[in-house]
């Protein structure tokens, strides 16, 4: 049975990263990331990938199980420095040392990829592509987590309020009060909860 697709609620690819597991703020977690090939499932969801490059991937990591299987563990460490250092930021707490060091490691390995390329609109940025290097979907996940952390939209990043949720978005409301990952799901939930404790309250 072919896996579900992953949901996107961040509004920045460094943000739905960070949200590659259920209930982050829970000890309990639900891991999405439970393989190499669930990881390029996402990059190539997010468009971090082809079709074509992430079945070439796919293919190096049948030949390399091990290697996928390191690549995986340095996937997830990166994921949950990522989410630590934007819910610091979310909530005004300093950035963790740690795991902006982690987020500096990949972004020096991933930046050692990225060139400029001549094409018909003029110089661009491009990723050099090396369909056997394992570690490409974290390539643009570093920069682009790099970019929003050192731009003003970081002011935008929230964490949300659902108990236990622990998603992280870009509020991109007019006011800057948006507080639930989804209004429907965990904001709907937390008045169901209000609802019932005013019920019980009131006996």
């Amino acid at each position: 049975m072919a896996e579900k697709g992953f949901v996107l609620r961040g509004g920045h690819l460094a943000l739905d990263f960070a949200n590659t597991v259920g209930w982050h703020a829970r000890e309990e977690q639900d891991e999405y990331l439970t393989s190499y090939a669930r990881v390029l499932d996402w990059a190539r969801q997010v468009g971090a990938l082809t079709p074509a490059h992430a079945a070439r991937l796919a293919a190096a990591a049948g030949a390399r199980p091990d290697d996928a299987r390191l690549v995986l563990v340095g996937v997830l460490a990166v994921r949950e420095a990522v989410y630590r250092l934007f819910s610091a930021l979310a909530a005004g707490r300093p950035l963790p040392d740690d795991d902006m060091a982690t987020l500096n490691a990949a972004l020096t390995m991933a930046l050692a990829h990225l060139r400029v390329a001549a094409t018909e609109a003029g110089p661009e940025w491009a990723w050099l592509e090396d369909d056997e290097n394992l570690t490409r979907p974290l390539w643009q996940v570093a920069r682009a987590a790099a970019d929003l952390l050192t731009a003003p939209e970081r002011d935008r990043v929230r964490e949300c309020a659902g108990a236990g949720c622990g998603w992280l978005f870009l509020d991109t409301s007019r006011n800057g009060s948006r507080r639930w990952c989804d209004s429907r799901d965990c904001g709907n939930r937390e008045r169901v909860r209000r609802h019932y404790a005013r019920q019980r309250g009131s006996r």
